[in-house]
């Protein structure tokens, strides 16, 4: 199965070995394996067009007629793992699961409607997780992966690269640590294999039925490391902090763009008349943010990391507890080198300069482009 169109860059496209499998349109098994030798993160299947498969960040067509509605009906049923899964699809039109293919590995799933036909998304995991020093990741992130105990947020938009992230922390705990980590996870991508920790990983709907009501019961079978999939509501969020605070290290990702942004979240997360008690607790438990951005590779056909990222001192503790002084966050970030911070636009300039990413893929991430280039003309880039 070729793709419709030859990109711009021939070598975006890693060509399958031998000759493609005969195709079928309802069967979901030949579009997976198509997808894996592409080098595709992810499939889109949706009702009038051919499947798409993201490549280097860009969508391309496989080369097949597009789909019916018939199609796609059959196609998400046949990738729905579960009777609950099916059922959560039939009566709320969405649903979000884990696919595991022989011989062709793990895919995170979104099924959902469009224009009345059924479609989805499915996320190629990959079976190795990778290093740090492979994610591009600084060394900040490894240090807060073997903090004792505290909460560290992991921050980005949908495809930023979090469960990644994340499940190279969990790795390098496993590697580092004797301990008992639980995961909680919707679904669960990276499957985990005890090192020297011993890992319980639980999946939402098929091991528990809420996070927050898993999260209270995980207190309870001694863990040492908690990994919580997506914070999304307050209950969530008290549980994890009360995690944090009586010595367990949380783990956890949040949709939020910068720093700021995500300490401003956790807040806003809780009643108003909790909020200043919220910050006390959040200032005391908070370890660490890390807000992540994938943007292409001026180098390699793949993707970069960009960065911010903070750890919590004794300022940004202060500036977490005072609503007067939580603007100033981006500051302290910005102030905090020796202690391993960086701001986007710091990140940026960095990998600019080294000539890993373009100006104009920087400026996709930074929030004003104009101080992007005076930053950059202070540290002698010219075009």
């Amino acid at each position: 199965m070729a793709l419709s169109s030859v990109p711009a860059d021939p070598g975006v496209v890693v060509e399958p070995e031998g000759e493609a499998a005969p195709w079928s349109p309802l069967e979901l098994r030949d579009i997976l394996e198509a997808a894996v030798a592409y080098g595709a993160s992810d499939v889109h299947i949706r009702a009038g067009s051919p499947p798409l498969v993201r490549v280097a960040g860009q969508l391309w067509p496989l080369d097949v007629p597009p789909f019916t509605g018939d199609d796609t009906a059959a196609l998400v049923q046949a990738a729905l793992p579960t009777d609950h899964d099916r059922l959560a699809f039939a009566s709320e039109h969405e649903c979000d699961f884990a696919l595991s293919a022989d011989d062709i590995g793990r895919f995170r799933g979104n099924a959902y409607r469009a224009r009345g036909d059924a479609a989805m998304v499915l996320r190629h995991v990959k079976e190795k997780i990778p290093s740090f020093e492979e994610l591009g990741l600084p060394p900040l992130v490894h240090e807060l992966a073997l903090r004792p105990s505290g909460l560290v947020l992991v921050c980005g938009p949908t495809g930023s690269g979090k469960t990644t992230t994340l499940a190279a922390m969990i790795d390098a705990i496993n590697d580092e640590r004797r301990c008992h980590i639980l995961t909680i996870e919707d679904p669960i991508e990276f499957l985990h294999h005890d090192k020297m920790a011993a890992i319980s990983q639980r999946e939402l709907h098929t091991d528990t039925l809420q996070f927050a009501r898993a999260l209270r019961s995980g207190m309870r079978q001694d863990p040492d490391v908690i990994l919580i999939g997506e914070i999304r509501d307050v209950d969530t969020m008290r549980t994890a902090l009360q995690a944090a605070e009586t010595g367990h290290l949380v783990l956890a990702t949040l949709h939020a763009r910068t720093v700021i942004d995500a300490v401003n979240r956790v807040i806003d997360i809780f009643p108003l008349g909790e909020q200043r008690q919220a910050r006390a607790s959040i200032a005391e438990s908070l370890q660490g943010v890390l807000c992540q951005h994938l943007v292409l590779s001026a180098r390699t056909p793949g993707r970069v990391v960009i960065v911010e990222a903070a750890i919590t001192t004794p300022r940004v503790r202060e500036a977490i507890i005072d609503p007067e002084k939580t603007g100033t966050l981006q500051d302290i970030v910005s102030e905090g080198e020796f202690y391993g911070m960086k701001t986007f636009e710091q990140d940026a300039v960095r990998l600019v300069l080294s000539g890993d990413i373009t100006v104009e893929e920087a400026e996709k991430v930074v929030g004003r482009s104009a101080d992007l280039h005076v930053a950059l003309r202070r540290a002698g880039y010219r075009t």
